[in-house]
């Protein structure tokens, strides 16, 4: 957190509406980066033991009355509840971030008014190991110092990208926003396979875990796209082209099934935003 930022959330305060896995994940790595605990508050029905422990926070107690940022992390169908007592706060100076799902920034300029400066982002679980990725995208009023504290304060969790609009939020929701879950299910499914071929259910899930890790982080890590990647560890005629086939087929493989995996993970989630 750059030391700018950081001076004018320790003098106005930041919020932290809702508190759970992601919620904590940030505050966990925004106290690392030097924010002290007198400056954040924290509003959460049912908070955590860590929460509790944590000396000076201000735990559910009375906000300040201009905070530099609201971050709102509640389940959205918490959104009616809780955001309308944080209308005296819209309109100003307070910088509203949300990292809830489902829920458009026209629905929190109706709740807390249209002057209000909003952004809209979207984390992934990994998140909870610095190892996330968000997408961000701000209304009118989020200037270009808003959209630089959100994007210095989310990189505490992991990488952050900027959208062209929220008209690409439903399509970061179905590949990145949910896109562990199709990762851990395919560690789940490629560990079943192996024991399907004769390995014990605790050295195959080993295997998948470690496989799917060390993959992705090469992904990452290297200067090749993953395509070439994956040439470069096919064999013709070997055993990988041969499971390639399977995976690779354009009716049966992975190219379809995840473009429509991905596609129903975005009409759910226009769904959601349209209530």
């Amino acid at each position: 957190m750059n030391t700018s930022d950081m001076a004018d959330i320790k003098e106005r305060g930041l919020v932290l509406l809702g508190c759970g896995k992601m919620g904590s994940a940030m505050l966990e790595g925004w106290l690392k980066q030097g924010l002290p605990t007198r400056s954040v508050w924290v509003n959460d029905p049912y908070p955590s033991d860590w929460l509790k422990s944590l000396d000076g926070l201000n735990l559910n107690q009375d906000l300040p009355a201009n905070p530099a940022i609201v971050l709102v992390a509640v389940k959205p169908q918490m959104m009616v509840d809780a955001l309308p007592s944080l209308s005296k706060l819209g309109n100003g100076e307070t910088l509203f971030l949300s990292v809830a799902a489902g829920t458009p920034i026209s629905a929190y300029e109706a709740m807390l008014g249209n002057q209000t400066p909003i952004i809209r982002a979207m984390p992934n679980t990994p998140a909870a190991i610095a190892r996330g990725i968000t997408a961000i995208c701000g209304n009118n009023h989020a200037t270009a110092t808003h959209m630089s504290l959100a994007e210095t304060l989310l990189s505490a969790v992991g990488q952050v990208v900027r959208l062209d609009g929220e008209h690409q939020m439903d399509a970061v929701t179905g590949v990145s926003g949910s896109g562990p879950a199709y990762v851990f299910h395919l560690i789940e499914t490629l560990a079943a396979a192996g024991v399907a071929q004769g390995l014990s259910p605790e050295l195959s899930m080993q295997l998948a875990k470690a496989t799917v890790g060390g993959a992705g982080a090469l992904a990452e890590a290297a200067d090749e796209d993953p395509a070439q990647l994956r040439v470069n560890v096919t064999s013709p005629a070997g055993t990988t082209a041969a499971a390639l086939e399977v995976l690779m087929d354009e009716n049966t493989g992975f190219p379809d099934l995840l473009t429509r995996a991905v596609a129903a993970a975005a009409n759910r989630s226009k769904e959601l935003a349209n209530g």
